[in-house]
């Protein structure tokens, strides 16, 4: 577990590392490949492959390697008990990955599930692109129901992938980067109680600068189902520090 400087939740933890999903603005991909570059080269593997290791490996300077297989979506098993002494926090899993991708096994998954129910203290926050998935394991009965659990979905323009259903209360969308008007209104967040919104960070040379008119049209639409409100730093010098908006649902 780490401490992070997201600012809607107090640490990441990543039993599982790595995605397939590429999206052009991924900041976990520039991370991994920043370290890369320090520690070492990506295994060896073919496309869409996903690994496992049962313990930690170190570089040549004698440090452990924060991500020995690149950005290969890999099963970290010696991280799954490693935070279960500490004190009680709001952890964002699988930061650097995401653990609901259609290449996941669902022994990765269940296992994930079975760490944190395991550690009931914490409060434990999901995040995905692929929301299909969750209401798979929903229906077959996998999906945890647990008070503590947070499961939300990625949005970043009008056309992503929305949840096809809603699957249990605790739900949550993450609007980040904000990348055009969503033109949001009654019913477009599907009943989730939290909305995340944030600009792309980073120097991508096709960076989109969202404009305060998309911010409040979803503020807007968050406020007709009394969804509460959370936005990154990376806001400010759109819409001003008197005008942000922090807010938790729970």
């Amino acid at each position: 577990m780490n401490k992070t400087k997201i600012e809607w939740c107090d640490s990441t933890w990543n039993p599982v590392t790595g995605c397939y999903h590429d999206c052009p603005y991924c900041y976990a991909r520039r991370m991994v490949a920043r370290f890369g570059r320090k520690y070492g080269k990506s295994a060896d593997v073919k496309a869409h492959d996903v690994l496992e290791l049962s313990n930690p490996i170190k570089g040549e300077n004698g440090k452990y390697l924060p991500y020995p297989t690149g950005f290969v979506p890999t099963l970290h098993r010696y991280r799954l008990h490693e935070y279960r002494r500490k004190t009680g926090r709001t952890i964002f899993v699988c930061s650097m990955a995401d653990l609901f991708g259609e290449w996941v096994p669902d022994e990765w998954i269940e296992d994930v599930f079975a760490a944190c129910k395991a550690a009931p203290q914490h409060r434990y926050l999901f995040l995905t692109k692929n929301p299909q998935r969750l209401c798979d394991l929903a229906n077959r009965k996998i999906l945890p129901y647990e008070e503590n659990f947070w499961y939300g979905c990625t949005l970043d323009n009008k056309n992503a992938r929305r949840y096809p259903g809603r699957i249990r209360d605790n739900t949550f969308l993450s609007i980040e980067p904000l990348t055009e008007y969503m033109n949001a209104g009654l019913g477009s967040f599907g009943g989730a109680k939290w909305i995340i919104i944030g600009a792309e960070t980073g120097n991508r040379k096709e960076k989109v600068v969202p404009q305060k008119e998309w911010i409040d049209n979803i503020c807007e639409a968050a406020n007709l189902t009394q969804a509460a409100v959370f936005m990154k730093d990376s806001l400010i010098p759109i819409v001003g520090e008197e005008n942000m908006r922090r807010e938790f649902p729970w």
